[in-house]
C-alpha cells in the first residue's frame, strides 16, 4: 500500500481574491486558479488552497492564531515592506538570532506567517 501524499494546505478567508493577491504579490506564489470562492497557489512543492469562509469561521484580529506558514526569504526587510503594503502587521519585534533574522506577521483574516532570513 502506498503512503499518503501531501495534497495542499487550506486556509479559510473572507475575500479569496485579496488573499491570493497577498501571496502572489507579497511572496511570489504562482496563482493556478482564482475565483471568488476558491484559489490554488503554488510555491515550489507547496500548494496552498484558499477557500471562502462564512464570517463566523474566520479568525478575528486579536482572538488567537490559526495556521502559521513559515517562509525562508532572501531579504526579510524587503519582504516585510511588501507584505505590510498588502495589509500585514508585524507581530512582535524582529529577532536577530545567531542563525539569522526571524519575524512573525499577522495578515488577512487573522492568519499568521513567519519569515526567516538565514545569516
Amino acid at each position: 500500500m502506498a503512503a499518503a501524499s501531501f495534497r495542499w494546505v487550506l486556509q479559510l478567508h473572507k475575500d479569496v481574491p485579496k488573499a491570493a493577491r497577498f501571496y502572489s504579490e507579497g511572496l511570489d506564489f504562482t496563482v493556478d486558479v482564482c475565483t471568488l470562492r476558491w484559489a490554488e497557489l503554488q510555491s515550489g512543492p507547496l500548494k496552498l488552497a484558499l477557500m471562502q469562509s462564512p464570517n463566523d469561521h474566520v479568525m478575528q484580529k486579536g482572538l488567537g492564531y490559526s495556521s502559521l506558514l513559515s517562509f525562508t526569504v532572501k531579504d526579510i526587510n524587503q519582504t516585510m515592506t511588501k507584505l505590510m503594503a498588502l495589509g500585514a502587521e508585524l507581530d512582535g519585534p524582529i529577532k536577530y538570532e545567531i542563525h539569522g533574522k526571524v519575524a512573525s506577521m499577522r495578515y488577512i483574516d487573522g492568519h499568521m506567517l513567519g519569515l526567516y532570513e538565514p545569516a
